[in-house]
């Protein structure tokens, strides 16, 4: 939380207070994101299994997933490919910092493969992955490693005792420690998976090689199961284990914590509270003028009371669907229209851009494929967003349920991939339209149905604008897994090529029935599936069990069906240059004669493929941002019509 200066004083004692009285009280911490070392298995550790990079990333978001709860998780495929993976979070970090380190090693972490061995040690948490259990290991004469800092210091001693004292606390307590001399600082973790034995072996060797950094102001042991680090500054939470040199003894102290604690605790808690109070307000305040000064149309302004009484107070019996940002409602306006009312209930800096983002570029553009916005409530207790009503809510709610997918019949799902691709060569520039944006989110529950089940493209919470003078935009990746190109996952490389993948993942989930990441014994995921059956000319086999049946009576034709698959594995290439653009799609959907190129092979089954055009060549660069700075958080799907099984990667 921020304080004026004015309020130094007042933080100062809150801080002392908290330092003595309050160590239950919860504190902002540093995450400790700083990478010490990234160590890659050897040539002979690639591994050339197609199914290796899907694999890994179910890996690391199953990871991501144990890491809600607890510091330390282990996953274990023990199929072909084999991954075995493990993420220790340092002891004294809070569960949100701990998410967010393991999400920085899992962005950094990639750039090892194909090698079927590696790990990250950041300055507050570890990752590995192996092609065999290693979870017992403690010590490598191989691996284990140290990294000193430059600058030095007079005491030829510095570091040594101070990290022999963290490593025997850790010893002692679970596998972690701290101590804390004479103006220098020591941190000893040891991962979970090992005992107490293999923890005292470990750190036994980390104080040894701590000896070769002695003299210098800071020193990193990174071992296989273990780490150790001191430095000059305080660099962990909490207290840990201070060694205090003075006249006043234990007895002394706990008396003059009770008597000063006596005066002033009920006095600092009610000031404490009202601070909290007075910031939070201001700072949704400020937020909200944010949005205030940027989006001022007073014709698309809703009253908050309007809207809280057009859903009925936003009774539960209302809601059309959850989200990771918001929950939508149905809403019943005065004049008797049924409303969309998107209610989000974030206040940060971040949410402020996405909202504003979505109302700028939304309310600028009118498609019939595109969901209209009708305007917005920035002035209640939450804002709100209204759109116009869609009543079959999302594609994902009739596609992926077995008694409704029956009744989308092939027409149908010609329309709706025909007219999905229409709202997005709008998007892109075609059509009349003065802006070119990138969707950056395609997936089945971000289309939403009308009565007649035409489609209307929802949910602009991630949309980028793009330049008419430029190729493509450098940004941090945010989408949903399964739905992202490659080269914006792997580079953060984006241009309508992206969405133009992502239609393509789309046009085989509607055709097949199937969703991406849907796993099928001896077939693959969905898109190996397709390619397998495309390169044995069988690709008819890929559709729907329920459309052959409509096919064969003559309600379509099956080269009709084989077409609109190979439309939607020319959009999935790894190449983006190899991508038709949406405006080349539309036309090989509705014109009898246009062209369609035979597609290549899709990403992940063939690892060099990741690079694309003349910079092809046998290694591929796993860098997942190509920015400098960024923050990052795993969150659901945003609230649409319907919520999404799968989750949605949102990096800035």
């Amino acid at each position: 939380m921020y304080f004026s200066t004015k309020t130094i004083p007042f933080q100062y004692v809150i801080v002392l207070n908290a330092l003595f009285f309050f160590p239950f009280l919860s504190s902002s911490s540093d995450p400790r994101t700083n990478v010490s070392g990234l160590f890659c298995g050897g040539r002979n550790k690639s591994s050339t299994d197609p199914n290796y990079i899907p694999t890994f990333v179910e890996e690391m978001q199953s990871l991501s997933l144990q890491l809600t709860t607890r510091r330390f998780a282990t996953q274990s495929k023990n199929t072909t490919p084999s991954i075995f993976a493990l993420v220790q979070c340092h002891q004294d970090l809070s569960p949100s910092d701990c998410q967010l380190c393991y999400a920085i090693a899992r962005t950094r972490l990639p750039r090892c493969l194909p090698s079927s061995s590696a790990r990250i040690f950041l300055d507050g948490c570890f990752l590995r992955y192996e092609n065999y259990e290693f979870y017992d290991e403690s010590v490598s004469d191989t691996s284990d490693s140290y990294l000193c800092s430059n600058d030095t210091v007079l005491d030829p001693q510095f570091g040594f005792h101070v990290s022999e004292t963290a490593a025997r606390v850790a010893v002692r307590n679970r596998g972690f420690g701290v101590a804390g001399e004479s103006g220098v600082h020591a941190l000893a973790q040891c991962w979970e998976s090992l005992g107490k034995e293999d923890c005292r072996v470990c750190l036994e060797k980390a104080v040894k090689e701590v000896k070769r950094c002695v003299s210098r102001r800071e020193g990193r042991v990174m071992n296989t199961g273990c780490y150790l680090r001191y430095s000059d500054l305080k660099f962990y939470n909490g207290h840990g284990h201070a060694i205090i040199h003075g006249l006043y003894n234990k007895g002394v102290i706990v008396a003059i914590v009770l008597t000063t604690l006596a005066f002033i605790m009920l006095i600092l808690l009610a000031t404490y509270v009202i601070i909290v109070k007075v910031s939070k307000t201001k700072k949704e305040q400020r937020n909200l003028g944010l949005v205030s000064r940027k989006f001022n149309n007073s014709k698309t302004k809703f009253k908050y009371e309007t809207l809280e009484k057009a859903t009925d107070y936003f009774n539960p019996k209302k809601k059309l669907g959850q989200g990771g940002n918001g929950t939508v409602f149905l809403g019943i306006l005065p004049n008797g229209n049924n409303v969309a009312v998107k209610r989000l209930v974030f206040n940060t800096r971040e949410w402020v851009e996405e909202f504003f983002n979505e109302v700028n570029l939304i309310s600028g553009i009118q498609h019939k494929n595109l969901v209209k916005l009708l305007g917005c409530s920035i002035e209640g207790p939450e804002s709100l967003l209204v759109y116009e009503y869609v009543p079959n809510k999302s594609l994902d709610h009739f596609l992926f349920d077995e008694s409704k997918s029956k009744f989308l019949n092939w027409s149908q799902r010609l329309n709706i991939i025909l007219g999905t691709a229409e709202g997005l060569a709008y998007l892109h520039g075609s059509g009349g339209s003065h802006v070119r944006i990138i969707h950056r989110d395609i997936k089945t529950s971000n289309v939403l149905l009308d009565d007649q089940l035409n489609p209307k493209i929802a949910d602009f919470g991630l949309a980028r604008c793009f330049g008419l003078n430029k190729t493509h935009l450098s940004t941090g990746i945010a989408g949903t897994l399964g739905y992202m190109a490659p080269e914006y996952v792997v580079k953060g490389h984006l241009t309508e090529k992206a969405d133009v993948y992502s239609f393509g993942v789309l046009v085989l989930e509607i055709a097949c029935g199937t969703r991406n990441n849907a796993f099928v014994p001896e077939a693959g995921h969905l898109l190996q599936r397709v390619w397998n059956l495309y390169t044995l000319n069988r690709l008819v086999e890929a559709l729907d069990p329920c459309l052959k049946d409509e096919l064969l009576q003559g309600q379509g034709s099956e080269a009709e069906a084989c077409k609109v698959l190979r439309v939607g594995l020319l959009c999935t290439q790894a190449s983006p240059s190899l991508r038709p653009s949406m405006e080349d799609v539309i036309r090989m959907l509705t014109e009898r004669d246009y062209p369609i190129p035979s597609p290549t092979n899709p990403p992940f089954l063939r690892i060099s493929s990741l690079t694309s055009g003349p910079e092809r060549s046998s290694t591929i660069s796993c860098s997942t941002n190509s920015t400098t700075t960024f923050n990052t958080m795993v969150k659901t799907d945003q609230a649409s019509y319907t919520s999404s099984e799968s989750s949605t990667i949102h990096r800035r």
